[in-house]
């Protein structure tokens, strides 16, 4: 409204901004609330439907279309390629160190021109939606001021955007909000500056970061985009908001146990602070045989009660850290992004799917089926193509709604990272040969972090390419902005302070010949808390056939069951071998030294530097061991 603009005078904004904002011909919407934002998002009280379209050289596009539901409203994208993210979406416009593909790079121009031709394109827009938040933890002290300029009919995205991060509504705008962070967001450039394709660019100016998303899909905007504001200030400073789910674990013996589980997209960190999944007869399938089709079933009494911290972005700055020597996080986000592809039919999630049919505020939904006025259910996913269900439906999920929620600082006992593993037997060997979790020494835990594997049938990005492929440092590369090699560092220093936690390696999806989608996951979770924690006697380990792989377990007991040594050392179910194990481990371990060789820097610290030329050569996992040690 008009009037808003008053709210803009406790605003220090740059010139550019104050511009488009002063022009005239806009009028000026601070948001008040969540529900003056879906009111907008559904183009006004009283609709039930709504469509976001935008004039492209003449031709209407609808770029999305927003459905009022009982519990909330339902997004969805026309364009099968917005309903997820694009790995190659993140471009950079400035002359700063990076590793990343440039604007010039990629398309043969600056961006200059293209930035001007946006903030001319917003100026002409009828209504505009200014949304404050902050980026991080405002609780903590560690919140960034940040704004969304957004037109109107795209309310949606500003609804998604307030959800995620931490919302200011504009009665609780203080005094010299001066932001770090804009993202400008301008949905026809898609198809008149890039083919159609997602494209989000990021500019960092001296004191300020620039983002401007060109699509409508909010991962690589609204929140990973953010997520790249975070790294960007920590790379300057000197820190890390890590790639992570973070859950406390209190076992029925009242033990406790906190766990971060670091991971590529589809690496299983939504999963670990979710409950253990049972049949009706309350046993777990750990696993089902892919040639015979049996299964391997458990009993585990009582679970372990879940305390989630962080979903998918664990905050660890130097003043939140403790004298434990363990790593201290924080959540840095206000809303989880929440992936339920897994969940086809009623029944699968009591919790979420509670949480969900009957929301304690309304919530958004993204790619699944919404009929106006009707309850969205979130196992009803839209269809990419006929019979094809869309692999990336989501909700976003507020963290005050979430269940035995955590806010405060957290120590983290033990580190585990998430590979997607694929069936591997001996007449189709692959990379599947990770047992049902490994002990990495500290050496070997920063160098699956260096790699990432995005690893095997990725439902949250697009890329169609076969093999595996690298997720990048921290898992979070995709997000980063400067130097590989700078991240590393920081990851190494960050391993090197906190010798009191400690690493695992956890797969999901196959253990060789078994599909075990994340039940793996959940009962390394329900078993390290009942040890309270990852320190082993030498003769409960072995070193691995396959010296990526760290320590693997002779044997393994949980809550009375016995483990069959198949799935804690692959190369033993028949269906499997040595042959067919070693063909994979050379697939993981030429996947390793390639990916490696490019921070062979000179900015590297030595002691990287040591471990790479260790993997290169071969080490064994004794030698990583030498390299740093727990305490």
């Amino acid at each position: 409204m008009s009037e808003d603009r008053d709210y803009l005078r406790k605003m220090l904004l740059p010139q550019a901004l104050a511009d488009i904002l002063k022009s005239g011909n806009s009028n000026i919407i601070v948001p008040e609330s969540k529900e003056q934002l879906f009111e907008l998002a559904l183009g006004g009280k009283g609709n039930d439907t709504f469509e976001c379209n935008f004039d492209v050289n003449g031709e209407t596009i609808c770029e999305a279309t927003v459905t009022k539901c009982k519990n909330g409203i339902v997004v969805n994208f026309p364009d099968v390629a917005m309903r997820r993210r694009d790995p190659n979406s993140m471009i950079i416009a400035d002359d700063l160190p990076t590793d990343k593909p440039t604007h010039f790079e990629r398309f043969g121009k600056s961006f200059d021109d293209t930035r001007t031709a946006t903030f001319e394109w917003l100026k002409q827009q009828k209504d505009i939606i200014v949304l404050p938040f902050y980026s991080g933890n405002k609780d903590m002290g560690l919140g960034y001021p940040s704004l969304a300029i957004v037109p109107a009919n795209a309310a949606f995205f500003a609804a998604m955007l307030a959800d995620l991060q931490c919302f200011v509504p504009k009665d609780e705008i203080p005094n010299f909000f001066k932001p770090k962070a804009i993202i400008y967001v301008a949905p026809p450039f898609r198809h008149t500056h890039y083919d159609g394709k997602q494209v989000v660019v990021h500019n960092r100016l001296y004191d300020m970061h620039e983002i401007f998303s060109y699509n409508l899909y909010p991962g690589p905007s609204a929140k990973k985009g953010v997520y790249s504001v975070l790294l960007n200030i920590g790379e300057q400073e000197g820190w890390v908001t890590l790639h992570a789910s973070t859950v406390t674990v209190v076992t029925p013996y009242e033990l406790t146990l906190t766990i971060m589980h670091e991971a590529a997209s589809g690496g299983g960190k939504s999963e670990m602070t979710e409950p253990i999944r049972r049949g009706v007869d309350g046993k777990i399938l750990l696993g089902t045989n892919i040639i015979t089709g049996d299964g391997i079933y458990i009993t585990i009494s009582d679970s372990c009660e879940l305390y989630p911290i962080t979903d998918d972005m664990a905050l660890a700055h130097p003043k939140i850290q403790t004298n434990s020597k363990k790593l201290a996080i924080v959540d840095a986000e206000n809303g989880w992004f929440l992936r339920v592809n897994h969940i086809d039919h009623y029944g699968m999630e009591s919790e979420t799917e509670a949480a969900t049919i009957h929301p304690k505020e309304p919530l958004i939904f993204l790619n699944m089926q919404a009929v106006p006025n009707s309850t969205c259910l979130i196992w009803e996913h839209i269809e990419d193509s006929p019979g094809v269900s869309c692999p990336n439906p989501r909700i976003i999920m507020p963290r005050k709604i979430k269940k035995n929620i955590l806010s405060d600082v957290a120590e983290v006992d033990v580190r585990s990272f998430g590979i997607r593993t694929p069936p591997t037997t001996a007449e189709n060997p692959n990379y599947g040969i990770v047992g049902l979790f490994h002990v990495l020494p500290p050496a070997l835990a920063w160098l699956w972090r260096l790699v990432a594997p995005r690893g095997f049938a990725n439902p949250s990005i697009l890329d169609g390419s076969p093999g595996m492929k690298s997720e990048g440092v921290g898992s979070y590369w995709p997000f980063a902005i400067g130097k590989k090699v700078d991240q590393a560092n920081l990851l190494l220093k960050q391993i090197l302070d906190t010798p009191a936690t400690r690493y695992v390696l956890i797969p999901n999806q196959f253990l060789g010949a078994y599909k075990i989608g994340f039940a793996g996951e959940w009962c390394t979770r329900e078993y390290l808390a009942r040890r309270g924690g990852a320190k082993f006697r030498s003769d409960q380990l072995t070193e691995s056939r396959c010296p990526l792989l760290g320590y693997a377990f002779n044997s393994l007991k949980i809550d009375g069951y016995h483990i069959p040594k198949g799935l804690l050392q692959v190369n033993y179910q028949q269906e499997v071998g040595n042959e067919a194990y070693d063909i994979g481990a050379k697939i993981l371990t030429d996947f390793f030294k390639e990916e490696l060789k490019c921070y062979l820097t000179p900015d590297l610290m030595p002691l990287g530097r040591q471990i790479i030329e260790a993997c290169l050569n071969d080490a064994s996992v004794e030698e990583y061991a030498r390299l740093i040690q727990n305490i």
